[in-house]
């Protein structure tokens, strides 16, 4: 049975309680029910409660170059799982365009027609090479991972976060990286210390590496989808985060007893069917002063930002609109003189609407989240 998410009435974090329970509370007036920034559903209590003592919760975290996977995990139940779309790829084509545009730009300005100790080059104005600077397509990355943690623990008493820590092959002999033999470097690999100096100040962080993640999700009995890693289920990539949250109640360890020695699995755990989310950033382009070439006069259009032509209505809010006496919901992606454009969660437009017809729902929370099918398990170890 599913858990709802409890918090005290100056907002920590209590232990989640059954639904029907929470449906009590609430009914009663002891509790008000509402929804976070991922969309999940608590209650947040209206009176002093007796005790406040927690049991450990942990988050699993599986972060990746395109998709990550998050699991919350108790001893006795699935909380939360999640399948995370990262922003790489955009990311990495926005800067691209920048560095081209830039490029462009200095150009136009170079006076080519004088010699070159004479052209208006910019002087360099800092030095950019940093020890510890990390891409900004990989930044983003694991700022999504951060931010979802984040808002979990908000609802949930997180103890402890365990992350998949990736490691190179490494041919010992020579002490250089295989070419042949391994998988060599991973892109998945670039800010992983500074990704874990951000969630050390959450909570302790515990690494475990993948085949430690393998070896622990075959002992559950849960399968992982190994194709088509971008299916929105729960077999790509949750899975993972929901074993890694679950090592911190079983692991393999060594036992010596009158019988001999070896290892085995310790410890118990129970994993239960749990609410599975799809998150994702909403592909808002930034304001650009300049595009890719300049307008003829000199005037520029207006490209990109938040802001839209209809008041109180901006880019990436939650709206209902209605068409031909159809209601539709969805995200506020882009506007013209008289109609807004509402897409779904993939970002895929559902029409464009009048703008008096459009309400805002909620503000945006710079996330897109939709609940998908739930997270089975029926495991108990």
């Amino acid at each position: 049975m599913q858990r709802v998410p409890v918090i005290a009435k100056d907002g920590e974090p209590l232990m989640p309680t059954k639904p029907s329970k929470a449906r009590k509370l609430v009914r009663d007036g002891k509790a008000v029910g509402k929804f976070n920034k991922l969309g999940a559903y608590y209650i947040q209590l209206t009176f002093e409660p007796s005790a406040r003592e927690t049991q450990p919760i942990v988050v699993g975290l599986d972060p990746g170059k395109k998709y990550a996977g998050i699991g919350v995990q108790s001893s006795k139940f699935t909380l939360f799982t999640a399948h995370l779309f990262l922003p790489f790829e955009t990311v990495k084509k926005r800067m691209e365009q920048r560095c081209i545009m830039r490029r462009s730009r200095r150009g136009r300005r170079i006076n080519r027609k004088i010699t070159f100790k004479l052209r208006a080059h910019r002087q360099a104005r800092f030095s950019n090479r940093r020890n510890k600077k990390v891409a900004p397509s990989i930044r983003a990355n694991r700022q999504l991972e951060i931010r979802v943690i984040s808002e979990l623990c908000k609802i949930y008493p997180i103890s402890t976060i365990v992350f998949e820590y990736v490691k190179a092959d490494v041919d010992l002999t020579s002490g250089r990286k295989k070419a042949r033999l391994g998988k060599g470097f991973s892109p998945v690999m670039v800010g992983q210390a500074w990704a874990i100096e951000q969630l050390n100040k959450i909570a302790p962080v515990v690494k475990k590496f993948g085949w430690q993640t393998s070896n622990l999700r075959k002992h559950l009995g849960l399968e992982k989808q190994k194709y088509q890693k971008g299916d929105c289920i729960p077999a790509t990539h949750a899975v993972d985060g929901v074993t890694l949250a679950a090592s911190q109640f079983i692991d393999y360890l060594p036992f010596e007893n009158s019988e001999g020695r070896g290892h085995c699995w310790q410890g118990r755990i129970a994993i239960t069917n749990a609410p599975f989310f799809v998150i994702r950033r909403p592909p808002i382009s930034r304001r650009q002063l300049h595009l890719m070439l300049p307008s003829i006069g000199g005037n520029r259009r207006k490209y990109g930002g938040t802001i839209t032509r209809h008041h109180g209505i901006r880019k990436s809010d939650y709206v209902e609109a209605v068409k031909a006496g159809i209601t539709y919901r969805g995200w506020c992606s882009g506007d013209t003189k008289n109609q807004i454009s509402v897409s779904d969660s993939d970002w895929k437009r559902l029409a464009q609407f009048t703008a008096s017809k459009v309400v805002l729902l909620q503000r945006s929370t710079r996330l897109i989240c939709k609940q998908g099918t739930t997270f089975v398990g029926a495991t108990n170890c």
